[in-house]
């Protein structure tokens, strides 16, 4: 169905809207104010307030008196939690993105797509004390960065190609591939050797290898081992490579069983 088409007939501004406020808090921004959230979502201040009040009563939203900001509230949690312990996904992939976390005591972060995007919904903490990883919540362009490009790889090709219509491609680091023929030609090569490693790309010094978890001939999730530039060593590559698509192929024994 056409994206204007879909917007048109089922769409609701309300229920959109909603969303734009509570994806405005980040793990950078924790606390915004009304004015930061109007400069934020692009909402009327007239509207807004009547939104975050909402918001606030059903306890999605905790205003700070004293501040005059808000933040997420303990509604969110409690869905969340639902979400975690109902999510097949998690569930199976957690022990044994635990045990690959064990093995290599680099980060390990799962992300899925959201929109035009990549969001991270778990992270595993390094055991070094250099590191780089993902932190939850955390979104970029499907088109950067390993755990990204692992996730646009198998969809679909024409969902590919309405995807790199509608996004328009810059730089995140010096690093970034935003030539669209060369990215296809990338986005290839990952669905033929089933994970894609990158330098850079996204995060200045951080080197990733990734896959994509297929359920029902669909990319459901990526998993990534992240590992900081200054620690990587060219001979750990085929170790790596060996681990992360050994834990896809373990997750998708059980998820696709």
């Amino acid at each position: 169905m056409e994206q204007q088409k879909f917007e048109k007939m089922y769409l609701m501004q309300t229920v959109q809207k909603t969303i734009v406020i509570l994806r405005a808090f980040t793990k950078e921004q924790p606390k915004l104010s009304l004015t930061e959230l109007n400069k934020k979502t692009g909402i009327g201040l007239s509207s807004l307030q009547r939104f975050v009040a909402t918001l606030v009563y059903e306890g999605f939203l905790i205003r700070d008196d004293r501040t005059k900001q808000y933040q997420l509230g303990l509604s969110l949690i409690h869905l969340g939690k639902l979400v975690e312990e109902e999510s097949s996904i998690i569930t199976i992939a957690q022990p044994i993105l635990q045990e690959l976390n064990k093995t290599t005591k680099e980060s390990i972060s799962m992300s899925i797509i959201d929109g035009n995007e990549r969001r991270c919904i778990m992270n595993i903490e390094s055991s070094y004390a250099l590191s780089a990883r993902n932190h939850v919540g955390d979104t970029s362009p499907l088109y950067a960065g390993a755990s990204a490009k692992s996730l646009l790889a198998f969809l679909p090709q024409e969902e590919i190609e309405q995807y790199l219509d509608e996004v328009a491609m810059e730089h995140v680091t010096e690093n970034t591939v935003v030539d669209r023929a060369q990215l296809l030609e990338q986005l290839q090569e990952i669905r033929k050797q089933q994970y894609v490693f990158t330098r850079a790309e996204r995060i200045i010094g951080a080197c990733s290898f990734s896959t994509a978890i297929i359920s029902n001939g669909r990319p459901v999730a990526s998993i990534a081992i992240i590992i900081p530039e200054a620690r990587f060593d060219e001979a750990q590559y085929e170790e790596m490579r060996e681990l992360i698509l050994r834990a896809k192929f373990d997750i998708e024994k059980q998820l696709n069983k």
